[in-house]
């Protein structure tokens, strides 16, 4: 190694471990921003939105699409829980195209049953994963 300062990330979702490894810097959606992450970091704890999640590891930089959860940094390791964290190489965008016109079209017909904010957060999930496809 370099002298690079690194410290461990751990993606988690209900189902399975997304990511593990060794990385130089997180970028993480949270509710009043998006926040940084290196290698030493003071301990936190704090919520994540949906939104794009930048990994750089050492040799390489990976995206991830991600929709709500928490981040907690402690003792030079960033851990994510989070409902969902999709690779930029693992999105399928036709997926994602069909899901945004879904959910553009629950928001339009104005029915009285639709759960708007359901709708809406499905709407941003979809675009989201759709522009993380793009940087693929």
């Amino acid at each position: 190694m370099d002298g690079e300062k690194l410290f461990t990330l751990e993606i988690v979702t209900p189902t399975r471990i997304e990511f593990r490894g060794e990385v130089k810097h997180v970028r993480a959606p949270g509710v009043a921003g998006y926040f940084g992450i290196l290698a030493n970091h003071t301990p936190f704890l704090t919520t994540v939105k949906i939104g794009a999640l930048t990994v750089q590891a050492k040799a390489e930089t990976f995206y991830f699409a991600t929709s709500g959860g928490f981040a907690e940094v402690l003792n030079n390791k960033m851990t994510l829980l989070v409902q969902s964290a999709e690779q930029a190489t693992d999105i399928d965008v036709r997926r994602a195209e069909g899901a945004k016109k879904r959910a553009e079209k629950r928001l339009a017909e104005k029915n009285p049953d639709t759960d708007l904010e359901r709708a809406k957060a499905a709407l941003l999930r979809a675009l989201n994963r759709i522009s993380i496809a793009s940087r693929n």
